[in-house]
């Protein structure tokens, strides 16, 4: 009850709207923009939860009150081979510098979605109608005082491995890969911004998880929003889309593979949602996603693949990130 469904350009006018009123709105975008959803706070459904950063429409025990038990099915190594020698070809082709990859995994638990969404701990999260849960640490793009931001993550290791942040800030793939995300990011920036900078590159954050804990490689990039944005709201946003970090360079080529090569359609999974509080925004990537499937609870997962990739490491890349992010702060 509230939401809008959009098709087609309809998602753009709608968020250029409540932007010229200044209505503060939450936006849902897909990644094939194929089911925005757009709606005004103050009449979201009460089975839709909501968390970016500390703005959040919830109250709940963000405690785990049973142990929690999380098994995990992914998808065969000979699929994941198939796809990944399909994309590697496109990238010798020179039709793609950077791809990332993804699948859904299988899993098993004895929590809920809803109890899943409750323990998780992440910057941005999302509860949508028990259809699928977004525990994510990736920002989007947020917009602040005339600024526009972004602040891309690639290269992951895990934190216990002696020497770690040496290790993956050293790694040549790994670093290749960032190079060319940041740069990516940069140029998109640029079509709705002037004085396009990167103010940091390459910094450590750290995330818990219900195995593990994990050092992520990030970086910052900033620009100066140019005139009247909050009327331009949908505009800015489909320009900027797809997230580039969740798809490659170039993107549109890159995009076109994806489609070739992935399994299904993406969905809400890799798209972005976000808050417009009448002046400025605040957006994530809808990554660490599970979905309901005919019954079936699925992770989907990626890794990102460069002429540098080795299909083994880049399939346990992908496995590796099938986690609950949670710790004892909600």
């Amino acid at each position: 009850m509230g939401e809008i469904q959009k098709d087609g350009s309809d998602w753009i006018a709608q968020m250029n709207d409540y932007g010229k009123k200044r209505q503060p709105f939450i936006f849902i975008l897909d990644f094939e923009l194929n089911k925005p959803i757009i709606f005004s706070i103050g009449q979201i459904s009460d089975n839709i939860y909501y968390k970016f950063n500390d703005v959040r429409n919830y109250t709940l025990s963000g405690t785990k009150n049973k142990t929690l038990e999380f098994t995990t099915n992914p998808v065969s190594y000979e699929s994941f081979e198939r796809s990944f020698n399909a994309v590697k070809e496109e990238i010798l082709y020179g039709n793609s510098f950077l791809l990332n990859l993804t699948f859904a995994t299988e899993i098993k638990t004895n929590y809920s979605l809803k109890e899943l969404f409750d323990i998780s701990h992440a910057r941005y999260k999302l509860y949508f109608k028990d259809q699928f849960i977004v525990s994510s640490p990736e920002i989007f793009v947020q917009i602040r005082s005339g600024k526009i931001y972004t602040y891309p993550m690639k290269g992951t290791i895990d934190a216990s491995i002696k020497d770690a942040k040496n290790i993956i800030l050293n790694d040549v793939k790994e670093t290749a890969e960032h190079y060319t995300i940041v740069d990516l990011l940069r140029n998109d920036l640029s079509l709705v911004a002037n004085h396009v900078t990167v103010n940091k590159f390459r910094y450590i954050d750290t995330l818990h998880t219900n195995t593990k804990t994990l050092l992520q490689v990030s970086s910052e990039i900033e620009g100066s929003i140019k005139g009247d944005y909050p009327s331009n709201i949908g505009d800015i946003f489909f320009k900027l889309l797809p997230a580039g970090s969740i798809s490659g360079a170039p993107k549109k080529k890159t995009v076109d593979i994806i489609h070739a090569n992935e399994m299904d359609q993406r969905g809400y999974y890799t798209g972005v949602f976000g808050i417009f509080d009448g002046i400025n925004v605040d957006s994530g990537v809808m990554i660490r996603f599970i979905e309901q499937n005919n019954g079936h609870l699925r992770y989907r997962s990626g890794c990102g693949i460069t002429n540098m990739s080795d299909c083994m490491s880049e399939y346990k890349e992908m496995i590796d990130k099938v986690y609950v992010p949670f710790s004892r702060k909600h």
